[in-house]
């Protein structure tokens, strides 16, 4: 197993659109004392979905008005946002729900890469993972992750700036409806190559402190995490470093699985088995 941080490990870039430096937002020191986050011009230039948001009584009226947003800003129709299409015709127009929806099948999948992507851009964090370990010593699998979210196939509908929006989202209502009173959420991750994950130290027996990858899948109950791997990580997680969860709105794919997406860097984790 991998402890310390090897010469030869990708840890990110020196500027992000978020105006921290980026190894303070992949260390553990931000986790314990998270500050607020904001991408560069995100809620200045999207007033009005604000404004609407401000009207909202509760999370589903939010996840209307902001599904209604993002529909006359980016032509997400019905179709893509729910299953199947009535026309039977295949949609090549990108959107943040197609994206989840590639997640949820596979995280090491085309999606999986853009959003990688994403968080890459704009947090700095490099991923760790992508089908196969990202390390300088493994140049051809870089290539091929970076081929990937660069991928033209995703990037023909603004789609950083549906993320963008997609982020900020989620932390508007983190703050006004899911978890107000709450700076972290504790969350589970099961998985079943414990010895392949990049561990920075070892604190005792059941505390350890690894590197998560740039995006990684956590859930809120643990019984579920126990679904996905022998090995339970468990996560007290900044409101900060939160993309998406599943309840975040009425309709996407990702519903079942209490499943949250966490932005990554150093975690101090529990480990149970």
């Amino acid at each position: 197993m991998r402890e310390g941080a090897p010469d030869g490990d990708l840890i990110g870039h020196s500027t992000n659109l978020v105006g921290l430096s980026t190894p303070f937002l992949a260390d553990v020191a931000f986790n314990a004392r998270p500050v607020p986050v904001h991408i560069s011009g995100v809620r200045e230039m999207n007033g009005p979905l604000f404004e609407m948001l401000g009207l909202a009584d509760d999370l589903a009226e939010a996840g209307d008005a902001f599904a209604a947003y993002m529909m006359a800003m980016f032509g997400i129709d019905r179709e893509q946002r729910e299953p199947g299409s009535a026309t039977g015709r295949r949609r090549y127009r990108s959107s943040y729900l197609r994206l989840i929806k590639g997640w949820g099948y596979d995280s090491n999948g085309p999606e999986g890469a853009v959003l990688k992507g994403w968080v890459e851009s704009r947090f700095g964090i490099f991923p760790t993972f992508h089908r196969e370990r990202l390390v300088r010593q493994a140049p051809a699998a870089w290539a091929a992750y970076v081929a990937e979210k660069m991928s033209s196939r995703f990037h023909n509908n603004a789609i950083m700036a549906q993320l963008d929006l997609l982020y900020e989202f989620c932390q508007w209502v983190l703050a006004r409806f899911a978890a107000p009173a709450e700076t972290h959420l504790t969350l589970h991750r099961g998985v079943n190559d414990f010895d392949d994950h990049p561990i920075r130290a070892r604190l005792d027996r059941r505390r350890v402190v690894m590197r998560l990858n740039s995006l990684s899948s956590f859930t809120a109950e643990r019984e579920i995490a126990d679904c996905f791997g022998d090995v339970i990580l468990t996560a007290r997680v900044p409101r900060e470093k939160i993309l998406f969860f599943n309840t975040l709105m009425t309709s996407h794919p990702l519903k079942g699985e209490g499943e949250y997406l966490v932005i990554g860097g150093d975690y101090e984790l529990g480990v149970s088995r």
